[in-house]
Order: structure tokens, then C-alpha cells, then sequence
């Protein structure tokens, strides 16, 4: 168990009023902790938010040794405080630090780290409907060398920001270009890891896409360029004919936390489920045949998005009605209940700060 030395900010931020957006405030503390070769983490902190001293030559800026998370806490319908699976984001980091020779951090340790940080910070917490505390750890290599090597220093930190929806609209179906041109990820790569540079990498394809009206990327695979794999900031679903489909996690995709929590609520409601190659082809033909029934994107940020329109080349799918479909509005609701503590929780998923 982590000895977390707490100090407490002299001048307290104004907490934000009105409508949320998304990751543009942060709260009062942050939480670091640091590691040196041969003597591991040590010195867990909870310090006031502020800017960091950094040597110009940290290898984080070069070489991108770097990785992050995102979870988000809850003020529950009981007044408590909850995280949501934070188990499942410890060991996805520890599977990213894996890729990038990054050191493992303890499980516990983890999750100590976040409950701490938030209970210090739990007045930030908001409880307007569809807000949370936004949760984002991070670890970069911090030694100064300018060999392309493993950093013998790292930083851990933990910092929050109260938020609102991910994406303006809220649950209004969002439009996702299916990027034909640029790849994020392949096999073999950094696509299953979080790590920064799978982001950069897909900014371009962005651009392109806002510029086009569209809201996200809908990447396909990096060899043949035909299936689809997940979008910017989601994994991606499909219901084909009554069944869920998914693409397989394949290396190149990122594990979602909510992309497992929706296939384990739809198997429990005993909703037929598929992890598959989906190809593009496919999409237009049950779009074509009316089998296409709803699209939808989960992920941290926006738990739930519905998707109204698929746009491929010169083809553009309408999905459904324009509005959000029955089983994406299900799902939604029964994540978020579950967060906030309105429906019970089987499956253990929620942790009271």
C-alpha cells in the first residue's frame, strides 16, 4: 500500500458554473509519483495542480515514451462517490507500459492512487445529468539523454477535470467518415496500446473528416483496407439482423472498457453477440437489404454514441430513423444507472471512492 503524502492547495479554483465541456478545467490537486532505475516508484504525492519542470532533452519528447488512461467518477444516486472498473484500466495500463518498456505499476497501487486524488477532490465532482469527474493518468520518460533507448525515469500522475458530454450533440447520432486513405494501426504495432502517438497518427484523417461535416474517423484495417476496426476516440458496433457485431480484437484495436461491459450486458440479456472481421462491403450490403439496424461507438468519454450516418467513398448510410436507436438507448441507460448506482450492479463493476 502506496504512503501518499497529501498537500493542500493555499488558493482553491473556482469551481466552473453553467455547461460543461469536455477536459477544459482541472481541479485543485494532482497526484505524482515517481520512478528511478533500480529503486522502482517511490515518493507517492498528492500536490496542488500546477505546471511541471522538465529538462528539454526528456526523452518523452523525443522518443514518445509515454502512455495514458481515462476513467471517470460519479456521484452516486446515495450521495457516494464511485469509479467505474478502475481494475480494468490498471491492467490496461499495465499492458501498454508492456509495449512501451515502461515499468509496471502495481495494481493496488493504481487504484489507490485514484481513489485518493478523488476523495481530496470529491466536492469537484458534478451531478448535473450526464456530467462526471473526468480521470487521466499518465506516464512519460523524464531522463534527459538523447539516445534512442528505455528512460531509466518515469513520472506518474493523476489529474481531473469536472466534464460534460464528449461530444456536443450528447446522444443526437453522430456522422463517421470511414477513412480510406490514411491507417492508424497494424498488427504487430501500437494500435491495442494507449499510447499518444496513435493519436497524433490519426489527426490528419480528422481534419479531413470535420471538414467533410463528419464528428469521428472510422479506421479499416492497415493491409488489405477493408475492415473495419474502431473509431478515433471508440470501439465501434453494429447491429446486423438482431445480432451485435464487433470487431475482434486483434492487436490492433484498443480494449475498451465499455466494449466489454456492453458485450457482457448484451449476453446477459441474452442478445445473439459476434467479435468478427466486418468488412465495409458488408456494412453496405445490410445497409442496402435494411439489416443495418443501429451503429453505435462506446468508450469512456462518451459511454454511449449513437451513430446516424456511415459515409465510405461516394456511399453514405443512413442508419435508422435519424434518431437513437432502442438498444443503443438501453445500453446507455443501463452503463450510466449502473455508474450512478440506479441499477444494481451484478456484475461488481462499481468501486465507492
Amino acid at each position: 500500500m502506496l504512503d501518499i503524502k497529501i498537500t493542500k492547495t493555499t488558493a482553491p479554483r473556482e469551481k466552473p458554473q453553467g455547461k460543461l465541456g469536455f477536459g477544459k478545467v482541472f481541479t485543485d490537486h494532482m497526484f505524482i509519483m515517481d520512478y528511478t532505475a533500480g529503486r522502482g516508484w517511490h515518493d507517492p504525492r498528492i500536490v496542488p495542480y500546477g505546471d511541471l519542470t522538465l529538462s528539454p532533452a526528456c526523452m518523452v519528447f523525443h522518443y514518445g515514451q509515454e502512455m495514458f488512461e481515462g476513467l471517470k467518477a460519479y456521484k452516486g444516486v446515495d450521495g457516494s462517490s464511485y469509479l467505474f472498473r478502475p481494475d480494468m484500466n490498471a491492467k490496461r495500463t499495465n499492458a501498454t507500459n508492456d509495449r512501451l518498456c515502461i515499468p509496471q505499476v502495481s495494481e493496488e497501487d493504481y487504484v489507490q492512487a485514484i481513489r485518493a486524488l478523488v476523495q481530496v477532490e470529491e466536492d469537484w465532482i458534478p451531478t448535473d445529468p450526464g456530467t462526471s469527474l473526468y480521470i487521466r493518468p499518465f506516464i512519460i520518460a523524464t531522463e534527459p539523454y538523447l539516445g534512442v533507448d528505455i528512460s531509466k525515469n518515469f513520472l506518474f500522475m493523476v489529474i481531473l477535470s469536472p466534464s460534460g458530454a464528449y461530444y456536443e450533440s450528447g446522444l443526437a447520432p453522430v456522422s463517421i467518415w470511414i477513412e480510406d486513405d490514411y491507417v492508424r494501426a497494424v498488427k504487430g504495432g501500437m494500435g491495442a496500446a494507449k499510447t499518444g502517438g496513435n493519436y497524433a497518427a490519426s489527426l490528419a484523417a480528422q481534419v479531413k473528416a470535420h471538414d467533410e461535416g463528419y464528428a469521428q474517423v472510422l479506421w479499416l484495417d492497415g493491409v488489405e483496407r477493408k475492415y473495419v476496426e474502431e473509431v478515433g476516440a471508440m470501439n465501434i458496433f453494429f447491429k446486423i439482423d438482431g445480432t451485435i457485431v464487433t470487431p475482434q480484437l486483434n492487436g490492433s484495436i484498443l480494449p475498451g472498457i465499455t466494449r466489454n461491459s456492453v458485450l457482457a450486458l448484451c449476453q446477459e440479456w441474452g442478445l445473439p453477440t459476434e467479435e468478427r472481421l466486418i468488412s465495409v462491403d458488408e456494412l453496405l450490403e445490410a445497409q442496402k437489404s435494411g439489416k443495418l439496424e443501429e451503429v453505435f461507438g462506446t468508450g469512456t468519454a462518451a459511454v454511449i454514441s449513437p451513430v446516424g450516418k456511415l459515409r465510405y467513398k461516394d456511399d453514405v448510410m443512413v442508419i435508422g430513423s435519424g434518431e437513437i436507436g432502442q438498444l443503443s438507448q438501453k445500453l446507455y441507460d443501463t452503463v450510466t444507472g449502473i455508474q450512478l448506482g440506479k441499477l444494481d450492479d451484478k456484475f461488481g463493476w462499481r468501486v465507492k471512492v
